[in-house]
């Protein structure tokens, strides 16, 4: 069985793996921050940061760090690029930091972060391990932003704090309150599933065609 690409390693996080939509990791700051299109994209941005340098550092180390302690290595890795993206984002905006509160420092606590060290960063070469981490990282954000979008919209009528629809629209204000988050996870999260579906049985039926 050869090698998977670059290509591949890269598409894994965006695609086949993506972690909202079918590993649904990472759950507490896509519910929780994602009440704005601009805090759903800063986190996932602030999260692909610290994924693909954490994976970096790990790929790079991964035979220097005994076996014994590579859980607490990578957990002090990680917790090192959590420290200076919370100091990165305080310096740029303020408002933002305040925005993402607590969870840009529970960045360290995601899973997606300590399962991609130990799965994969820890047992590959430097180049297919950050481009795995950092397509893992643009998946996270594509899936936050596009649950921040839909909570925007429908909550605030607005889009990037632009107003969509006028002074009479109604806001459905649940959208921005924690069920609406969870209403439109469950939306998105059948509609991915629906999509791969339709699309596994289409490259079925083309296999079966050629074959």
């Amino acid at each position: 069985m050869s090698a998977p690409s670059s290509f591949d390693e890269f598409l894994d996080g965006l695609w086949r793996q993506n972690p909202i939509f079918v590993m649904v990791l990472g759950m507490c700051p896509t519910l929780a921050v994602t009440v704005s299109a601009v805090n759903a994209i800063s986190m996932g941005l602030a999260t692909t940061f610290v994924l693909g340098t954490s994976c970096l550092l790990v790929s790079l180390l991964r035979h220097s760090i005994p076996k014994q302690v590579r859980i607490a290595s990578y957990i002090v890795i990680i917790a090192t690029f959590v420290t200076v993206v919370d100091y990165a984002i305080q310096a740029i905006s303020l408002d933002l930091y305040e925005a993402l509160g607590a969870y840009i420092k529970l960045i360290v606590a995601n899973c997606i972060l300590l399962g991609r060290a130990e799965a994969h960063a820890a047992k590959n070469p430097p180049l297919p391990a950050t481009l795995n981490a950092i397509g893992m990282g643009l998946g996270f954000t594509l899936g936050l932003f596009a649950i921040g979008c839909v909570r925007e919209v429908l909550g605030a009528g607005k889009l990037f704090g632009i107003s969509l629809f006028g002074a009479h629209f109604q806001p459905w204000v649940v959208m921005v309150l924690p069920p609406g988050g969870f209403f439109v996870l469950a939306f998105w999260l059948i509609l991915f599933a629906a999509f791969r579906h339709i699309n596994s049985r289409r490259n079925a039926q083309l296999g079966e065609v050629q074959s």
